[in-house]
């Protein structure tokens, strides 16, 4: 971990998650030890690869480093996700809270019952 103590794109940490560490362990849904992690804080994902340093070190290398996003790696987006992001960091919060609001219904509530309508047309086209 010493090797990118310092690094200003790159936090690489060790959580207990039998104490301090409990919330943020069950935040992001870790099940069993040892876990790693990578990704954006916001969403991270599983890693599977090796476990050796030298494994870790390739990965990192080869899949990490900064992405597009608002702030200093917008320039990292293409055309239209970055007007997606610049039309977003617009908004009010109280209206980007609202429009997160509605993607959320949508996907939880509206998407099951789509796949299910969809399920039943396949059925009856048959």
């Amino acid at each position: 971990m010493d090797d990118f103590k310092d690094s200003p794109t790159a936090l690489v940490a060790d959580v207990d998650c039998t104490a301090g560490g409990e919330s943020l362990c069950s935040k992001h849904e870790v099940g069993g030890y040892p876990t790693i992690k990578y990704g954006d804080p916001a969403e991270l994902k599983d890693y599977n690869g090796g476990r050796s340093y030298d494994d870790l070190k390739k990965f990192a290398s080869e899949n990490l480093g900064p992405t597009c996003g608002p702030g200093e790696n917008l320039g990292l987006c293409d055309a239209k996700t970055k007007a997606k992001i610049e039309g977003f960091v617009a908004m009010s919060l109280d209206k980007l809270e609202g429009k997160i609001r509605k993607a959320t219904k949508d996907f939880e509530v509206e998407l099951p019952i789509m796949k299910k309508a969809l399920a039943y047309v396949k059925k009856s086209d048959l």
